[in-house]
């Protein structure tokens, strides 16, 4: 990128938020320190109102604005391909407001840049796959969440959990939301165990923002999603399926784990990662007589005890 679209960008940087510090930009750019400096040196001289102060970052005063910002094909694109994730990953009113956005969105563009869209909208698709639920999303109150987590209020919910199997009514004050998997979580902090927990939010059956607001503050989102990853125990799994029988795997192969696969001889070895020995297990013996496991020998052993099991009832 040559200077003056850095500079640029670096100005449309600054708008987007109330301070940018100067490791932020020498980040995004990959640029260094004192080269920071110059270009927000450049833009003072250029009559752009910068406030700044040592440590803590910069930012354009109160009531400044440019002009509408033209947005390149490219970035426009983005945007048509995140709507496309939208739909199928979020609930319905994260949906609306997305969409709602994009019209803002596509009105700015300039005739040339609207074309492309409609042009490019058909050879963009997220497909629904037979594996997951068509619905596990239509109630997910993601932006009544959001909502509460911005005005740090505390939620009421009627929460189910898998488990026990057992339906609980409880006050929570929510920290953050990741998607993992195919689902969406919720951290916070829940008064009734009075502790941290983590939510299914498809298993969340009642929701409510009360008008109770917590002062509590709490762990970063970050350092919870470390904490869950930790937690995990993953597991490497390597086996050796018969080349006539890789193509019964179809895409079930990913929601097991499937990292990469290689040419051994006759057959393809096949690495998976995942955090169920015992559901791989199961999965691998729908096509277990076509292949071997190489490793780790407790899956061998887990495969062993199901076809006893399965055996004995037979």
């Amino acid at each position: 990128m040559n200077r003056i679209n850095r500079v640029t960008a670096i100005l449309i940087q600054l708008q987007s938020k109330r301070v940018v510090k100067a490791q932020e930009i020498a980040d995004r750019f990959s640029i260094s320190l004192r080269t920071v400096y110059r270009d927000i040196k450049t833009l003072d001289e250029a009559g752009i109102p910068i406030l700044g102060e040592a440590g803590i970052g910069y930012s354009i005063m109160e009531g400044y604005r440019l002009p509408p910002i033209m947005f390149t094909k490219e970035e426009a694109t983005a945007f048509l391909t995140a709507e496309k994730l939208v739909e199928k990953l979020t609930d319905t009113s994260t949906r609306e407001t997305y969409q709602a956005a994009m019209f803002k969105i596509k009105s700015v563009l300039r005739l040339t840049e609207r074309d492309h869209l409609e042009n490019m909208e058909q050879y963009i698709e997220v497909i629904d796959s037979p594996y997951f639920s068509k619905t596990k999303n239509e109630t997910a109150y993601l932006q009544n969440i959001l909502q509460a987590i911005s005005a740090r209020s505390v939620i009421n919910i009627d929460y189910f959990a898998e488990h026990s199997q057992q339906k609980t009514n409880r006050n929570i004050e929510p920290i953050g939301i990741f998607f993992m998997g195919r689902y969406w979580y919720l951290i916070a902090f829940c008064t009734l165990r009075k502790d941290y927990r983590n939510f299914r939010v498809d298993h969340i059956k009642y929701l409510s923002i009360t008008t109770i607001h917590f002062e509590k503050e709490h762990p970063a989102l970050r350092s919870f999603l470390s904490k869950v990853s930790k937690e995990k125990e993953l597991h490497t799994i390597v086996i050796q399926v018969e080349r006539p029988a890789i193509k019964y795997l179809g895409e079930q192969k990913f929601y097991n784990g499937f990292v990469s696969q290689k040419e051994v001889s006759d057959a393809i070895e096949m690495t998976f990662i995942t955090e169920s020995l015992e559901g791989f297990a199961r999965w691998y013996m729908l096509f277990g007589e076509r292949a071997d496991i190489i490793s780790p020998k407790k899956l061998t052993a887990i495969v062993k005890k199901n076809l006893e099991a399965l055996s004995k009832k037979n």
